[in-house]
């Protein structure tokens, strides 16, 4: 999935930067590739279907776009292939989203997930083909892993996959054999009622060579099928599966946890927890609050 992403990207800016030379890269035109790449259409929206309109590309997608081919021109520079320092602008970083779910929210998308039931020819069959979104919230909402990683989870340790080892209750995010990005992606702990939810799955036979199966094959993106659960559950287009690594770091502020303990559990810096979620923990500037009115000590 990860390949298929950055292929699209590389072809995106083919599309803009293919005749173009190293010579040619500078604030200007990085801002003008940013301008032309958000009007495009997305391209997986389907308007003729849809009745939709076509939605544009945000600005997150030049940024990301824009990181690419940094990398692969700071990379053509450490091989010796180039000599000058190329400086790549990117379009400012979008503002951390601020979204996440109550428990109310998540309880009715779980209902919305368990209760489908698939219709043909119009007619409701007892078919209930989005229960495998109930296995894949459950995991994102309780380890705060992305998407990704638990679509790719198995059982045993496997090139290329992640792996959640049913013995010892722990998650091994980062695929075998990967190396560590930025996106850092450690092991993690299962919570008790998460590992004892995986272990009834593994003996039920609907989870038995990887944790999220749809008709006993491991899924390859959760998007369609979660989209359509949220629209059922009757919530907002900004209830994405990233929304629920958000969900689960805002959680744990509320719960009081340590800040170092919860950002090795999200595979996250300390800082970067408390730059985002800092403000929901239950003792976010207590002392500093109390000392404004609290009498000086004579």
């Amino acid at each position: 999935m990860r390949a298929q992403e950055t292929r699209q990207r590389a072809l995106r800016l083919a599309e803009w930067w293919g005749e173009k030379t190293l010579a040619d890269i500078n604030g200007r035109t990085c801002r003008e590739y940013t301008f032309w790449r958000t009007s495009q259409p997305i391209r997986s929206a389907k308007p003729g279907i849809s009745k939709a309109a076509n939605r544009k590309a945000s600005p997150a997608a030049p940024r990301r776009e824009l990181e690419d081919l940094r990398a692969a021109i700071n990379y053509h520079r450490k091989e010796g292939l180039c000599s000058e320092v190329i400086e790549v602008t990117l379009p400012p970083k979008p503002p951390a989203r601020e979204r996440w779910m109550t428990r109310s929210e998540v309880t009715r998308l779980l209902w919305a997930a368990w209760r489908y039931r698939e219709s043909q020819k119009g007619v409701e069959t007892k078919k209930n083909s989005r229960r495998h979104v109930v296995r894949f919230i459950l995991v994102a909402l309780y380890t705060g892993t992305r998407s990704a990683a638990i679509c790719a989870a198995g059982f045993a340790p496997e090139q290329g996959r992640s792996w959640v080892d049913l013995e010892r209750g722990v998650f091994y995010r980062r695929a075998v054999g990967a190396r560590e990005t930025n996106k850092r992606q450690p092991p993690v702990r299962l919570p008790k009622r998460l590992l004892a939810h995986i272990r009834r799955w593994r003996e039920m036979g609907i989870a038995q060579n990887a944790v999220v199966e749809f008709n006993g094959q491991p899924v390859s993106s959760i998007k369609k099928a979660f989209a359509n659960c949220v629209k059922d559950a009757g919530l907002d287009a900004s209830v994405t599966p990233h929304i629920l690594r958000h969900t689960c770091a805002t959680w744990m502020m509320q719960n009081g946890v340590d800040l170092w303990e919860a950002a090795s559990f999200l595979g996250m810096t300390v800082q970067q927890l408390e730059a985002t979620y800092g403000h929901h923990h239950a003792d976010f500037q207590v002392s500093a609050a109390e000392a404004v009115t609290a009498k000086k000590a004579r």
